[in-house]
């Protein structure tokens, strides 16, 4: 007897539906065989199954068992192919009836005990299902999965504990199985509460000044400053100052992290914009993502927030060439022999750096006794390809005893959020009907021809500044995208010579860079 059950891979952040055909023939040596491109975990399916079936009180089949995981071409990975798996056995064999089998999609990890894990990837799925025509079907998952899927909006959700309770349901049509309405749509969403904020930052106002900046534009920044002077502290609270995320955005991030198994059981949509700062020692593949199968690196872990990179040049050479692409694009394509699998990537990459192998050498009180031939070795780990892509440059010198101690407290995250809430509105009216560009940082030599228009002064005063600090044609560039944002801060509408000069004293570090 021949099953057919509906399931989904994912490929990227993408979920692609597969057929899960279960053929049963007499044959001497009863066995299950696996076809259409499993990977190690599908294959080891067949211990998980058998041991499932029969501690849930079934009875599995002495036949020849052939699975076609359909369409065959395409990989596929990881253990939710269990319960359509198991399912189809049992409809094959005639344990089950098949009556209703086409009304569903199913998903899921088998314990040998027959109980059902939380898988990953739920979310796209669910979207994939909510999109399809003419109606979509119920998608059954294990619990702990629902409120992640019912996210999705416009779909049937199903939570099931075991495999017992799913076969229950298909052989009396009783509710074993917990339906989920779906998700309603949220209105204007709050900000949430940050755990840090500005005002813990004292001193440093250009530093303050320039996350301000990074925030209203969506720039990349580097800061370059001695230990201690307050570099991961800011950049720890630049999320702090993002305004809070769209539905839309909610859905992208929870998308990726979901299928990175970073969820977590029982989690709807993510609320926070994504902050992640992973160690200099990070490869290629777990900064921009890869393997087999392919699953999102830090780059797309951060996509919608803030990637953080400390002590820059000590990442490997390799890891840091591989951002230059994708901080440009907002995507990472990983291609393959066997798929294509694709990431987001639209964060904001913060870097810090010391200024010299020691790091004292922006240090007023001194004791930097670093050569320069050292210093430029140093600073050369970071190539001018990559350089050119971060827009604003800040040196931080440390903060003195005044300014931590008889200060008053500077502006706090929530007097400066709605600074940055109303540039980002300046530029989603601005280019509203540019499906490629949200922030200023995303203009392409187009746009910036048409909304960096310069009067003569400050065209004269950004060519003397391209002469003395020998600026490649993307940091020119980028000087007038960062003067499109000053200005957006300021609520002008047009970019004046005080714009101008502000945004080239962010290109500082490009001076002897030829």
């Amino acid at each position: 007897m021949l099953s057919t059950v509906h399931t989904y891979a994912l490929v990227g952040i993408d979920a692609v539906e597969v057929r899960a055909e279960v053929d049963l023939a007499k044959s001497s040596f009863p066995r299950l065989v696996l076809v259409g491109l499993p990977d190690a975990v599908v294959r080891e399916s067949r211990e998980r199954i058998t041991a499932a079936l029969r501690n849930q009180g079934f009875r599995f089949p002495d036949r020849k068992i052939t699975v076609n995981l359909a369409p065959a071409g395409l990989p596929k990975a990881g253990g939710s192919f269990d319960l359509p798996i198991a399912i189809g056995i049992l409809v094959a064999s005639g344990q089950v009836p098949d009556q209703q089998l086409g009304s569903f999609v199913w998903a899921g990890e088998l314990s040998l005990g027959g109980k059902l894990q939380p898988i990953r990837g739920a979310l796209s799925m669910a979207m994939c299902e909510a999109a399809r025509k003419p109606r979509p079907r119920t998608l059954v998952l294990p619990r702990g999965n629902g409120e992640e899927a019912a996210s999705a909006g416009e779909v049937h959700v199903g939570e099931a504990a075991n495999l017992k309770e799913v076969a229950r349901y298909l052989f009396n049509g009783t509710s074993a199985v917990n339906h989920r309405a779906p998700a309603p749509s949220p209105g204007n969403a709050s900000h949430p509460v940050a755990a840090v904020d500005m005002a813990d930052v004292r001193g440093q106002r250009v530093a303050r000044r320039a996350i301000e900046i990074a925030a209203a534009g969506g720039h990349n920044l580097l800061m370059l400053g001695s230990p201690g002077t307050g570099k991961s502290m800011l950049a720890e609270r630049l999320p702090s100052i993002l305004p809070p995320m769209s539905r839309n955005e909610q859905l992208e991030v929870t998308r990726v992290h979901s299928i990175a198994g970073l969820l977590g059981t029982g989690k709807g949509l993510r609320q926070q914009r994504p902050f992640r700062a992973p160690h200099h020692s990070v490869s290629e593949v777990g900064l921009v993502g890869g393997g087999r199968p392919p699953v999102p690196g830090e780059a797309s872990l951060a996509h919608r927030g803030v990637l953080f990179l400390d002590e820059f040049p000590e990442f490997r050479r390799p890891a840091l060439e591989s951002l230059r692409q994708p901080i440009e694009t907002g995507e990472i394509t990983i291609a393959r022999a066997g798929y294509r699998a694709r990431f987001p990537c639209r964060c904001q990459l913060v870097a810090a750096m010391n200024p010299c192998p020691c790091g004292r050498r922006l240090d007023p009180r001194g004791g930097c006794r670093c050569s320069r031939n050292g210093v430029d070795r140093y600073l050369s780990r970071i190539s001018g390809p990559l350089m050119d892509r971060i827009d604003l440059h800040v040196e931080m010198a440390p903060v003195g005893f005044k300014q931590l101690a008889l200060e008053p407290a500077a502006e706090d995250s929530t007097m400066i959020r709605p600074r940055v809430h109303a540039a980002w509105e300046r530029q989603q009216h601005r280019y509203r009907t540019i499906a490629h560009v949200e922030r200023n940082a995303d203009m392409a030599l187009g746009e910036i021809h048409d909304y960096c228009k310069l009067d003569p002064l400050s065209l004269g005063y950004l060519r003397m500044a391209v002469s003395r600090l020998r600026l490649s044609p993307r940091a020119f560039h980028r000087v007038q995208r960062i003067a499109r944002t000053i200005a957006d801060l300021a609520g002008a509408g047009e970019i004046t010579e005080e714009h101008v000069s502000e945004a080239i004293g962010y290109r500082k570090l490009d001076r002897g860079r030829g």
